[in-house]
């Protein structure tokens, strides 16, 4: 009596392990937190992340807070601490328009004001929510995700943009599983 219910039972666990290997990863919580009231899936979000600051630790990319692009160069720090000096310092000496911070590496001439001091960028929540809010209103420009990243990047669009696409779309396909084509747009 027990086969009818238990090959049933064995079947939808099959099942759902084949759906669930399917997913490659589930963002951290706090991208979930974060992303989905601001209207933002938080695959999007934390692959945006991976494309800005990550960095292989344990043979794995992950994104990294502490993370600066200075005049192009990347700098990852063990502390906030550390970064915030370092910030402070490039902001001086590079200038606003060529300093990125944070989780989403957002620019801080175009979105400085978006924090409450220079340093407020790297507090990884704070920064996922401007990175957030930021992606959001590009998507609202129109388009797609994909199309929304790479406006992320660079508004104007142009090469830049579609370099970013592609890259940003490897790391949403390992996020979800999914096989993504990012199109000339």
């Amino acid at each position: 009596m027990a086969a009818p219910i238990i090959r049933p039972a064995l079947a939808c666990s099959l099942l759902l392990a084949a759906v669930m290997s399917r997913a490659a990863e589930i963002p951290p919580p706090a991208y979930q937190l974060i992303a989905i009231p601001e209207g933002v899936p938080s695959e999007v979000l934390y692959s945006v992340a991976l494309q800005e600051s990550g960095t292989k630790l344990r043979g794995q990319i992950v994104p990294w807070p502490w993370t600066l692009n200075v005049a192009g160069a990347g700098y990852r720090f063990a502390t906030r601490s550390d970064a915030c000096q370092a910030l402070m310092v490039a902001l001086v000496t590079a200038g606003p328009a060529r300093v990125d911070v944070g989780l989403g590496q957002t620019n801080m001439k175009a979105n400085g004001h978006r924090y409450s001091s220079p340093c407020e960028g790297l507090d990884p929540y704070k920064n996922l929510k401007v990175t957030a809010q930021i992606l959001a209103e590009q998507k609202n420009k129109g388009g797609d995700w994909i199309t929304a990243a790479g406006r992320y990047h660079r508004p104007a669009g142009g090469e830049p943009a579609e370099r970013y696409r592609r890259a940003f779309s490897k790391h949403l396909s390992r996020v979800t599983g999914i096989k993504l084509v990012a199109e000339n747009q």
